[in-house]
């Protein structure tokens, strides 16, 4: 196999977290609506653990994009 063609497969594979993170912030915030809209007086609660929740996907998503873009332009 080429190295170049590995590379490409790699980083590929590598990115399919940035959808597993895009599917994930999807459904944290819908929840978070659905929460918020049954209970207003709940969502000021909610918020803070949203949010921290958001930073930690956030997180997952930005850590496979330097790995991939590493796995294509190192070295």
């Amino acid at each position: 196999m080429d190295p170049q063609a590995a590379k490409y497969i790699g980083a590929g594979i590598a990115a399919l977290a940035l959808g597993g993170a895009g599917i994930g912030l999807g459904i944290l915030f819908g929840n978070f609506m659905n929460g918020a809209l049954r209970n207003p007086a709940a969502s000021a609660k909610l918020f803070g653990n949203m949010m921290l929740t958001f930073a930690l996907v956030e997180a997952t998503g930005l850590i496979a994009f330097v790995v991939a873009m590493l796995i294509l332009f190192a070295a």
